[in-house]
């Protein structure tokens, strides 16, 4: 029975385990594997492989027995996950259901999770941009949250590292608010976009309208036809999966690189119950995990552990991760593990009308549109609000049909809409400042169906927000009429935390054990051979969409790992 213990944990026994396949933790498995680290992959749902597995990717609009709408029946039984913009007839494969993994929300809170190999990285909006060295200044020059341990230029190599790797389009701007990076040849602005482009350079001396930087594909390189990957086809239908690779996920790029090293052991419907510590050894030992399937408990056994199972799953797993050493959570000697939770504000919104350029109109699709970059309180407050945020802005051609006449006549004027105005929109990209206020926290009763204790989340707006969203109307409303736009209307849909989707925070990164969970390396201060690289490190939100920013601490994260193994120091 000794040698058949012996063997099970000599079986069991890796040199890194990643927790988690979506963006952060397909880019952990990507560079620890191709390191030379034999590595576990541990992933909570199902095995999604990239093109076989993408069930709807090449369907057609009428080969959808709705029409790619929900029946009623599943939007009663998923009320949360029914508002998420992605979530249609053609996706649902993708989407945790309401059902399936209960929490408690203290405040209304909106959890939009994709438990499979992949993770979220098949249904993300693709939007990338980088942080400048005023976003992550932010925190150290107002006072809220705490600093940052690394600034812009820790991370600049590390942004073109996964850039060139990823794949992004995008314009060399000379914006120092958000920076260039390696781009692949930019989508184009449409006619009214490129008005609205010159008319905020005609009024404004910092206010800017771009096109958005995405991850996909717009140019053939060596690098991406190693990965398999082809150009984006400008389909629009990415939440499907894109059985060309053409956007940036972990199915087409990362875990498909990492598996071919042969380092890289890959297990789905494996739900990561904790992480084992070792008090005589001062260290984190590996991690306990429940089947999906029978609910059988197994533990495998790392030199190192990357968590990176999405911001809530990571604080959830910490927190329930006790041991004598830790009874709060791991690396929470502190108590600030599950705290300061924050998001990005999406709830605002601005539309109106142009009645220029009528004898031109867009066609076809392209999966970007126009980024006005954040211009308030970036170089110094100026403002009865902290920080500040970014737009999105859109143009296009109205439509609209003729139901006049009878017979013919009406089929016809059906069949043949007609063009009206522009139409034109903007929506809100605020941050929001993390506070101890907003919070996630293990519940003492209630427990998912693998007895793990459900999370609580309890966070909020706050009147700081507040302010940021009536700005956004005034100053989108000024920029509107001067751009000669009509017919102008401002909305607030009055959502939940949640569907940003952007969460961050709980185990954030900071120079001081005391008022922070990581170190500058991503590391656990407390525990040294366990980081943790996606939202939840995040010590600040800034306005840029999180994503890249993911991707390149957890590459920068990972080769500090491999060379501390070599050193022995982990």
């Amino acid at each position: 029975m000794t040698n058949f213990n012996i063997d099970v944990i000599k079986k069991n026994t890796f040199d890194a385990i990643v927790i988690g396949s979506g963006i952060s933790g397909g880019w952990a498995a990507k560079e620890l594997t191709g390191k030379g680290l034999k590595t576990l992959v541990i992933e909570r749902g199902r095995n999604v492989r990239h093109i076989s597995d993408y069930p709807t990717s090449t369907m057609n609009p009428w080969q959808f027995e709705h029409r790619g709408q929900l029946p009623l029946e599943v939007k009663e039984a998923n009320p949360i996950i029914s508002k998420c913009y992605a979530f249609y007839e053609g996706t649902t494969q993708f989407f945790v259901k309401d059902a399936e993994h209960p929490y408690i929300q203290e405040k209304p809170f909106d959890w939009i999770r994709g438990y499979q190999v992949g993770g979220k990285s098949l249904l993300w909006a693709r939007e990338v941009q980088r942080w400048s060295k005023y976003d992550f200044e932010g925190p150290a020059r107002d006072g809220y949250a705490v600093e940052w341990p690394i600034g812009y230029d820790d991370l600049a190599p590390w942004y073109s590292y996964v850039e060139t790797f990823a794949g992004v389009s995008g314009n060399k701007d000379g914006l120092d608010e958000l920076p260039d990076g390696e781009f692949l040849p930019p989508f184009e602005l449409s006619c009214v976009e490129k008005h609205f482009k010159e008319q905020l350079a005609k009024n404004y001396k910092n206010r800017h309208l771009i096109i958005a930087r995405k991850a996909h594909i717009t140019e053939s390189r060596p690098i991406f036809a190693e990965q398999g990957r082809n150009p984006c086809m400008n389909r629009t239908i990415c939440e499907r999966g894109c059985p060309f690779g053409g956007y940036f996920s972990s199915n087409a790029s990362t875990i498909p690189w990492a598996q071919k090293t042969g380092k890289m052991t890959l297990q789905p419907d494996s739900v990561v119950h904790s992480i084992i510590y070792d008090e005589k050894k001062g260290k984190a030992t590996g991690v306990r995990v429940i089947n999906a399937e029978t609910k059988e408990m197994t533990e495998y056994y790392a030199k190192i552990i990357f968590v990176n199972a999405a911001a809530l799953n990571t604080n959830l797993i910490l927190l329930n991760s006790k041991s004598n050493r830790f009874p709060n959570g791991l690396g929470n000697d502190n108590g600030l593990l599950g705290k300061f939770i924050a998001f990005h504000i999406y709830r605002a919104r601005i539309n109106a009308e142009y009645d220029g350029m009528l004898d031109l109109t867009t066609k076809g699709k392209q999966p970007a549109g126009g980024y006005i970059p954040r211009f308030r309180n970036v170089f110094k407050q100026e403002t009865d609000f902290l920080r500040g945020y970014a737009a999105g802005f859109s143009a296009r051609r109205w439509t609209y049909q003729d139901r006049n006449g009878i017979g013919e006549t009406l089929k016809a004027n059906l069949l043949n809409p007609k063009l009206g105005n522009w139409g034109v929109g903007s929506h809100i990209m605020g941050e929001t400042i993390p506070k101890e206020s907003n919070y996630v926290a293990l519940d003492n009763s209630k427990t998912d169906p693998f007895g793990i204790p459900q999370l609580k989340i309890s966070v909020d707006y706050d009147d700081n927000d507040e302010k940021m969203i009536k700005d956004f109307f005034e100053q989108m409303t000024e920029m509107f009429t001067k751009a000669g736009f009509k017919n102008i209307r401002t909305s607030d849909s009055k959502q939940a935390p949640g569907l940003d989707i952007h969460e961050m925070g709980g185990v954030r990164m900071g120079k001081d054990p005391k008022t922070s969970l990581l170190n500058k390396w991503n590391q656990l201060h407390a525990c040294k051979n366990v980081f943790v690289t996606d939202g939840a490190c995040m010590t600040s939100t800034s306005t840029q969409n999180p994503s890249l920013t993911y991707m390149a601490l957890t590459a920068r994260a990972a080769n500090y790992a491999v060379e501390a193994l070599k050193k022995k120091e982990l």
